[in-house]
């Protein structure tokens, strides 16, 4: 006999503006005590002194993490000249410095060698997993690791505001870029250093600051009893995805993961190609991702919600 998950089986994305001190976490704990979820997730991680957009799942949404995880974000950092640090942020313990301080014309000059596909690696205190064991476990124990590089893609850097002693500049990004590895070896092209002295997430694929609850107001919510306001669907996440309405008997095929023919309508409308993945929605709710097989639609996540098959 399975064992009961503690709680309740609350399915749904919340946009939570994460607070400065608190781990990424500590913030998904807090939200799904709030709501009493039986379980949940989120999708990136933000440094304890980074801020901003940290969407958490629950329940079934965290099958579609994933999805979330390779979405556009967007970032604001202030780089702080004429330092490194090993964190690469202003928690760590200073290891060189310059008399250089980049000027506004030089930045701008710069940043174009930053855009694109770019050579990036990750720092040493991070999330990363060497061997199993997190790099910032290995680092803070003095061990000598070698992090790899990698591609990563930057979209856009403008900058905001440069002076003296700082610059602070939005990033929008793809997956897997270190905003912390960009303030450093941009500051090394410029013939200084640098590191992270402020940075902000302002946004996540479809999640924006202006939809974001803080962790306070979420806490009202749930007070007054209305928590379930901040709740957004579990497609959320699959905003690019196409979407196939299924019948009652395709429904019932799809929870039991048998594959299902795709309607006449659907075919027409992607010129009888099936999509690489398709959500397949039962009377306006999320039934399962599914992929094309020998002309079927193959359902490879089938999500729990409701019983109305």
């Amino acid at each position: 006999m399975s064992r009961k998950r503690k709680g309740d089986p609350v399915h749904g994305w919340v946009n939570i503006d994460k607070p400065l001190n608190m781990t990424s976490t500590q913030v998904v704990g807090r939200v799904r005590r709030l709501f009493n979820a039986q379980k949940a997730g989120h999708a990136g991680t933000l440094d304890p002194l980074a801020s901003g957009l940290l969407p958490i799942a629950l329940g079934d949404a965290t099958k579609t993490v994933p999805y979330m995880m390779d979405a556009v974000k967007a970032y604001r950092v202030t780089i702080i000249w004429g330092e490194h640090r090993d964190t690469c942020d202003a928690e760590g313990v200073v290891t060189a410095t310059s008399d250089t301080y980049p000027v506004e014309a030089e930045i701008l000059k710069a940043l174009p060698v930053f855009t694109g596909v770019i050579d990036q690696t990750p720092p040493r205190f991070s999330a990363i997993k060497i061997d199993g064991k997190r790099a910032y476990d290995l680092a803070r124990a003095g061990e000598v690791i070698e992090m790899k590089s990698r591609n990563v893609r930057i979209d856009k850097i403008t900058m905001i505001t440069g002076d003296h002693g700082s610059a602070t500049l939005d990033v929008i990004c793809g997956k897997g870029t270190y905003i912390r590895s960009l303030a450093r070896d941009l500051a090394r092209h410029l013939g200084s250093e640098g590191y992270v002295g402020a940075l902000r997430r302002l946004q996540v694929g479809p999640f924006k600051e202006a939809d974001a609850f803080s962790l306070d107001a979420l806490a009202q919510l749930c007070h007054t009893g209305g928590v379930l306001e901040a709740l957004r669907p579990v497609e959320t996440a699959l905003d690019d995805i196409s979407v196939c309405a299924a019948t009652l008997e395709d429904a019932n095929n799809l929870k039991h993961g048998r594959a299902i023919v795709p309607p006449s309508t659907f075919m027409k409308t992607h010129d009888g190609v099936i999509p690489e993945t398709v959500l397949v929605k039962y009377e306006g709710q999320a039934l399962a991702l599914c992929r094309g097989k020998d002309g079927l639609l193959a359902p490879f996540r089938v999500f729990n919600i409701g019983s109305k098959t």
